[in-house]
């Protein structure tokens, strides 16, 4: 890729033998050091990964989900480390206990975590570091604490507010981890995790096994089973991360890739099919006629996503179908000049963080890992500062639907890592978090690289859009009033919003044709890029 146009605010970062970008600067520097240590990219993501349960809890943990993108220097592999529902939790057991939509927060939502044999996995198949040493940093941080961060101490206190409802049994604990006597830290709070730090040298020594077969594992099953929940230890026994094969679709000269369902990737997808039609850089960058077109196709491939993506072990979605450029043409001439209501269409059959790491070997992650609204399921287990995910309130409990609740099956997942080539050869990771805003933010970063040519921090720096349903959308209010006014004469109801985490937080990291990175990290996190 040849060097982009700069932004005149924040400039990116230039590297030659190494890129970490995330959220946290502690994550960052984790990460950095595994590079000086001679680790490659996957030694890098994953001590920066396992240093974010720490340094960020208020998006994930030891309890999250993860899945990655790895180019080895020749090819990119997926791996799928999501987790599945409890073999004992069935739709009727849901609905025996009152419930029409699947919760947010207790034990039902909770699955299988996969995020501590996906840092396993990813380490056994490329990593070149000792497993240990990649906890070191995270470990330190628990133990001996670290200053909490701004964006991070906002997350926290609104996550403590949310939270001081939740008075069962289940969730004493969060409120003994997370809190102090009932408030959130401030930013600047020093908060130290003793307990997670155990359960990390626990998972250290054991290659991660103790998660899934060890005091661990028995320790969450002992108290599902005395507080109402439904995880066994067959369930953990039983789990296992996926290598799959990764999906992508051509957008322009380029190829986008995502990790194929049970995530929402495919979504990004369907909408760089249905853009690529329209000659985007007829319009500038920051105009409405431009904003309308990204979001009418988004909203389709959205319908698209929320009928058919499922865990395909038990409702394969028609994925060569969704991406057919035929397909991408019928829903193209649905877009007109005004804000429609999308639905789906009859294709044929065929609380989060993210980071990517670049090596100078040419090794690139991309990684995203979470757990789910914040803190999750808002249960922590007593003594091990592991906090749960909720994924599964992602399931729909319409037994006719593809992505409805059954036994071990895995639920609909937001959280979705991305990867740019050309002709064959890598330009880099990307990715931007939170929640269903992500194939959303996916679409943009890749249409202000591609059609716009912006450099990585100039497109995660540039006003953002947000659809919510319907004909609703969000835009930020440092986008020109121009555009907002456009959108709103095209039928388009606005809601206009602060810059922040509710638009996505991501990173970028190309490879130019010199052979260097250059990296870029969003305004609306705390963390930053960084090179060797």
């Amino acid at each position: 890729m040849a060097l982009l146009r700069y932004s005149s605010q924040r400039s990116p970062v230039l590297a030659h033998r190494g890129v970490v970008a995330t959220s946290h600067p502690l994550a960052v520097q984790a990460g950095i050091e595994m590079l000086r240590r001679g680790g490659n990219a996957v030694d890098a993501a994953i001590a920066t990964a396992i240093t974010l349960t720490v340094v960020e809890p208020t998006s994930n943990g030891i309890g999250s989900d993860a899945f990655a993108l790895v180019w080895d220097g020749k090819r990119l592999y997926g791996l799928n480390g999501s987790g599945r529902a409890p073999r004992k939790l069935t739709l009727e057991s849901i609905k025996a206990l009152g419930h029409e939509t699947m919760p947010a927060r207790g034990w039902l939502p909770v699955t299988v975590p996969g995020a501590p044999a996906a840092w396993r996995d990813l380490h056994k198949r490329f990593g070149r570091l000792r497993f240990e040493e990649l906890f070191e940093p995270a470990i330190f941080y628990a133990e001996r604490g670290h200053p909490v961060a701004p964006i991070v101490a906002q997350s926290w206190e609104y996550a403590a507010r949310a939270f001081a409802e939740l008075k069962g049994r289940e969730f004493s604990w969060w409120h003994q981890t997370f809190t102090f006597s009932g408030r959130a830290p401030r930013a600047g709070e020093i908060v130290s995790l003793p307990d997670h730090a155990r359960a990390l040298r626990a998972l250290a020594h054991s290659y991660c096994d103790e998660f899934y077969h060890g005091k661990l594992a028995q320790q969450i099953v002992r108290f599902s089973q005395e507080t109402g929940g439904f995880l066994s230890e067959q369930d953990f026994k039983e789990h296992s991360s996926t290598w799959i094969e990764p999906i992508k679709t051509s957008y322009r000269d380029y190829e986008v890739w995502e990790i194929p369902p049970n995530t929402q990737g495919i979504v990004a997808l369907i909408g760089l099919n249905i853009l690529e039609g329209f000659e985007l850089t007829q319009h500038p960058r920051d105009s409405a006629e431009s904003f309308h077109l990204q979001i009418e196709a988004l909203k389709l491939a959205f319908a698209d996503g929320l009928r058919y993506v499922a865990d395909p072990d038990f409702a394969p979605a028609p994925t060569e179908g969704l991406l057919s450029k035929s397909y991408a043409a019928q829903r193209r001439k649905l877009i007109t000049d005004r804000a429609l209501d999308p639905t789906p269409g009859e294709p044929l059959s065929g609380g989060t963080v993210y980071l990517c790491t670049a090596d100078a070997d040419g090794m690139m992650v991309s990684f995203i890992q979470s757990n789910y609204m914040g803190f999750g399921s808002g249960i922590v287990i007593p003594q091990t500062g592991i906090a749960l995910q909720n994924r599964g309130a992602c399931f729909s409990l319409d037994p006719q639907h593809p992505n409805s609740l059954e036994p071990g099956k895995r639920p609909y997942h937001t959280i979705i890592p991305g990867f740019l080539t050309k002709e064959h050869r890598a330009i880099g990771p990307f990715g931007v978090m939170g929640g269903f805003m992500q194939p959303q933010g996916h679409i943009q970063m890749i249409v202000n690289t591609v059609d716009y040519r912006m450099d990585p921090q100039m497109s995660l720096d540039a006003p953002r859009w947000q659809w919510l349903k319907n004909k609703e959308i969000e835009i930020e209010s440092d986008a020109d009033p121009k555009i907002i006014e456009g959108l709103r004469a095209r039928g388009h109801i606005v809601t206009v919003s602060e810059p922040g985490g509710r638009f996505g937080r991501g990173q970028i990291i190309w490879r130019v044709e010199s052979g260097a990175y250059i990296a870029g990290s969003d305004k609306r996190a705390d963390g930053y890029a960084a090179g060797i």
